[in-house]
């Protein structure tokens, strides 16, 4: 039976916040989660809780409850895998869906720029990167691409990195909203494995679609994601299993503290509590335990990215001497590296364990999130802090020469000059922000991170009722993502036919779909932008429509997937 107040609290988010346009939610959307959240926040006064005091109150996880059970019944949420109640304040519904909304609208604004960087290559306007033939491991490039063509690549580098990330937070929301429906660890992993085949599934479909048959294993980018789905929910998984665990054996060894005797009223004023002491030591040594598996995840995903550097055939050297660091077999090369086999007819370029880092991070992201109710303004320092780290990052891989997969390979006519620097990267501009893409180096996992991390700081100090107005369609968009990604390759393809009839031409580049011809494209910039935003609308109205079909699924619905 709901309470009063949790009746009152599921009013106030339907109240407070103006209905989303499409406010479908599938399982790394985050708005309905927040109003989820919120309807059972247990606002016990209208002063804030001090953080001593709310630990105590609402720390416990449910296992070790049993220890503790006479003192406190509380509703669950996750503090890391751990559940305990959210707190709140006046606002406290209002900051909870402000943080949900921010990742669908990085999302929203992430599928718009992939749009425009597949729009260069359904249009063929122009060589898709930075540089002809660049962005890859070892490879070395001789001249920039037109300058707007090297700009939207520059933009659109955020794209996949920042899908990865959002996937890994998504499953943290998804754990949690589902743990809370009562489902269990096996039917999450089911869950997790069965989009991932779907996934892989929609993949093959759409290779050939797009390829008329030519090739039937066409990975752009969802097999990446289906693995990475995965895989990030097993961690998940395995992690909310370990942290119960370490937890236990850390209270069983815990020193006792002299504040735990309980001889102050932590809670007075609030309600009756006794024999405190037993609960703080729980809550130490789940917050222990906690802390140390995010240090684990982080460890895992500097890990998980550095691999790209030690299993690139020539250390991201141009000119070494090229090592065979795997077997030279398409099952042992599709996980780390890009594959173009015509004899399988396959073609893959992003490898799923070269990308699974930014799941991970998306996973300590999530966790720290939903740790307990942040404040706007600490959710967004919090992510300028870490964006400001991954810029030392970046630069450090400039300046110290490690975590480069382009190392020697620039030879652009500014390197040619007699007062070019020594260092590659300090020659020009272009030449200082190089990353390569396949695989992803260190440098681009930290380039793309940054600017993720300052995007959604940015987004979530937007007040939700402006979020949905100004921003309805990022909102649209960034709930039906993969209705979006489907939608907008079919729409690009098959408009590209006419577009480039009418005002195509043959170029200069090779035709990236038939090796050896020409490519005829469309490179007038009018008709390229005109294009993009064509079937953006086409699109808004379909996923507008596809987002309140998916709302009135159930929870473990196929077209949630979607």
């Amino acid at each position: 039976m709901k309470t009063q107040d949790q009746v009152h609290n599921r009013q106030a988010c339907q109240v407070d916040i103006p209905e989303q346009p499409d406010p479908a939610v599938q399982e790394t959307s985050f708005a309905a989660d927040a109003c989820d959240a919120s309807s059972d926040l247990q606002v016990l006064d209208h002063e804030p809780i001090p953080d001593e005091e709310w630990h105590a109150q609402n720390g416990q996880s449910s296992a070790l409850e049993s220890q503790s059970n006479q003192h406190h019944q509380h509703g669950s949420y996750t503090y890391g895998s751990f559940t305990h109640t959210l707190r709140s304040g006046h606002d406290g519904h209002h900051k909870s869906t402000a943080r949900a909304l921010a990742p669908d609208l990085l999302r929203g604004l992430l599928i718009v720029l992939m749009a425009l960087d597949h729009n260069s290559m359904a249009l063929q306007s122009w060589d898709h990167g930075t540089a002809p033939h660049g962005e890859n491991d070892s490879v070395p490039v001789n001249e920039w691409n037109r300058p707007i063509a090297h700009n939207i690549r520059v933009l659109t580098h955020l794209c996949a990195p920042g899908f990865t990330f959002l996937l890994g937070m998504g499953i943290v929301y998804f754990g949690r909203s589902r743990t809370n429906l009562g489902w269990s660890t096996t039917r999450m992993a089911w869950h997790f494995f069965t989009r991932a085949v779907v996934l892989t599934l929609v993949m093959i479909t759409m290779g050939l679609g797009i390829t008329l048959g030519d090739t039937w294993f066409l990975n752009i980018v969802l097999f990446a994601l289906a693995v990475d789905y995965l895989l990030s929910g097993l961690i998940w998984l395995v992690t909310a299993k370990t942290e119960k665990m370490l937890a236990f054996i850390i209270l069983k060894v815990l020193p006792e503290k002299k504040e735990d005797s309980a001889t102050e009223p932590l809670l007075a004023n609030r309600r009756g509590v006794e024999d405190i002491a037993p609960d703080r030591a729980i809550i130490r040594a789940a917050d222990i335990s906690w802390h140390i598996h995010n240090v684990l995840l982080s460890a895992l995903a500097v890990v998980t990215i550095w691999w790209n550097i030690l299993l690139s055939p020539t250390n991201g050297h141009c000119g070494a001497e090229p090592v065979a660091k795997l077997p030279d077999t398409i099952w042992a090369r599709i996980w780390f590296y890009r594959v173009f086999d015509t004899e399988w007819r396959i073609t893959s370029v992003f490898p799923p364990l070269a990308w699974i880092s930014f799941a991970i991070l998306g996973l300590v992201a999530g966790r720290i999130i939903l740790a307990r109710s942040w404040s706007t303004k600490a959710i967004m320092t919090g992510n300028l802090l870490a964006g400001v780290a991954f810029s030392i990052v970046f630069i450090g891989t400039r300046f110290l020469h490690v975590g480069n997969l382009s190392e020697g390979c620039l030879h652009m006519p500014e390197h040619a000059k007699p007062d070019s620097p020594e260092n590659q990267y300090l020659a020009s501009w272009r030449s200082f922000i190089y990353v390569t893409k396949y695989p992803p180096d260190v440098a681009f996992w930290a380039f793309t991170m940054a600017g993720n991390l300052f995007l959604f700081a940015f987004f979530g100090v937007i007040p939700p009722r402006l979020a949905t107005i100004v921003f309805d369609p990022l909102l649209v968009f960034g709930t039906s993502a993969l209705f979006f990604f489907v939608g907008h390759l079919t729409l690009q393809f098959v408009l590209a036919r006419p577009a480039k009839h009418f005002f195509g031409h043959v170029m200069a580049h090779p035709d990236p779909w038939n090796p050896g011809q020409p490519a005829v494209g469309v490179d007038n910039l009018w008709v390229f932008f005109g294009f993009w935003l064509l079937v953006l609308a086409i699109l808004y109205p379909a996923c507008k429509w596809y987002g309140g079909f998916k709302r009135r699924r159930g929870p473990d619905s196929i077209f949630r997937f979607f």
